[in-house]
């Protein structure tokens, strides 16, 4: 197995939510070159299930200039040390209000490993309730709406659910059959 060594490394950018550092690295070869990281705090993902729908949020995402669905997901920037499933549940509450009587873990998996060290502990939210939404101020724009479980997966089809975690999580899903209607 090859390993890369790292020999310097540098912080090029920090902000609350991110670090970006600039690592000069050996490859086994022993050429030396340099790698960009960007390191970010786990987050988690959230299928809320109940009655044959699923609750997807929507907001507007600067980065691709749109507004898109997806499951509820989050980081706790200001407590990256919180167990996964009391971010999972504080995620789903803050993001669409409900909570759930059932939460079982399905997968911990990989954002984007060739650059970003973060990942993400994926939940399946069952037995609902519904309290008070507590959305930070970068959600102002936020939607919950239920969706049919049939639909999300002609949303996926058509390509207007285009974020990967979610597409992702709704493969977990099918595999431990969680989607049957």
């Amino acid at each position: 197995m090859s390993k890369i060594t790292q020999l310097d490394s540098k912080e090029v950018y920090k902000n609350y939510w991110m670090r970006v550092r600039e690592d000069k690295i050996r490859r086994p070869s022993g050429a030396e070159g340099i790698y960009g990281v960007v390191e970010k705090p786990d987050f988690a993902v959230i299928a809320a299930i109940e009655n044959g729908f699923i609750y997807l949020v929507q907001q507007y995402r600067y980065t691709v200039g749109g507004r898109f669905w997806e499951m509820p997901q989050g980081a706790w920037e200001q407590n990256p040390d919180a167990a996964p499933e009391d971010l999972a549940a504080g995620e789903l509450k803050e993001e669409t209000g409900l909570v759930a009587g059932k939460m079982t873990q399905l997968a911990y998996q990989y954002l984007a490993y060739g650059f970003c060290n973060q990942g993400y502990h994926i939940y399946i939210a069952q037995e609902l309730s519904q309290r008070a939404r507590e959305l930070d101020a970068e959600e102002e724009d936020l939607v919950v709406k239920p969706f049919a479980l049939d639909e999300v997966e002609r949303m996926i089809d058509s390509g207007e659910i285009r974020d990967a975690t979610t597409v992702n999580v709704w493969g977990w899903l099918h595999r431990k059959g969680y989607l049957s209607t």
